[in-house]
């Protein structure tokens, strides 16, 4: 029993992200400047800083893409998408937010949700335009968590507002169908204490459960 391994960073870090195969994860250190983003791999215990300091703003939060080799890193207003073996940048999405929250791809690759401290939740068909192909602002106060199920069609964000908005989300395998977004529920049941409320939220993969 005990730690599977122990990663000592030079400045807190803000975000950890695994890939969906589960050797690999990256971590995000906003004041880290050039090793602010690292990719770990697990078997080897070995971390490596793919990219210099980026001119656009700290890093906030990265994830991996579910099936190519790409890693999403987001600052606080935008998402930048590197290709991993080429070591390039190969698109830049523009939010249209103050401060990039959270963001979560969706298992197909295809699309990506990103959460806001000014209550956005952005949604972006990545086979099109590189702004939002949809902004949604169902809640009161900042987002702080949002996400894809792994299996169901089913999207949510937890807000400091205390709640986690649940919906539908329909990605169609018919690239001329637009994606269905229709809210569900309106779960409650956190606190707003000091101003913050649903901290992190994360679905079970494999069962339509939420843990919050």
């Amino acid at each position: 029993s005990g730690p599977v391994a122990l990663l000592r960073t030079g400045k807190d870090v803000s975000s950890v992200k695994w890939h969906r195969k589960g050797d690999y994860f990256t971590t995000v250190s906003p004041k880290a400047s050039a090793s602010a983003v690292l990719i770990h791999q697990l078997s080897k215990a070995a971390s490596q800083q793919r990219f210099g300091k980026s001119k656009g703003g700290e890093a906030q939060l990265a994830c991996f893409h579910p099936q190519k080799p790409f890693l999403f890193v987001a600052t606080k207003e935008h998402v930048r998408v590197y290709h991993l073996v080429k070591q390039v940048m190969v698109k830049r999405l523009l939010s249209g937010c103050r401060h990039i929250s959270s963001l979560d791809v969706h298992p197909s690759g295809d699309h990506l949700v990103v959460g806001s401290l000014d209550r956005r939740l952005v949604w972006f068909d990545l086979d099109l335009a590189s702004t939002p192909y949809k902004t949604l602002k169902y809640h009161e106060r900042a987002l702080r968590s949002v996400g894809f199920h792994p299996r169901y069609p089913l999207m949510a964000s937890a807000s400091d507002d205390g709640s986690i908005h649940v919906f539908h989300s329909m990605v169609y395998s018919d690239l001329m169908r637009n994606p269905l977004i229709v809210p569900v529920k309106v779960l409650r049941g956190h606190s707003t204490v000091k101003g913050l409320g649903t901290l992190s939220m994360a679905f079970h993969p494999t069962q339509t459960w939420l843990f919050s």
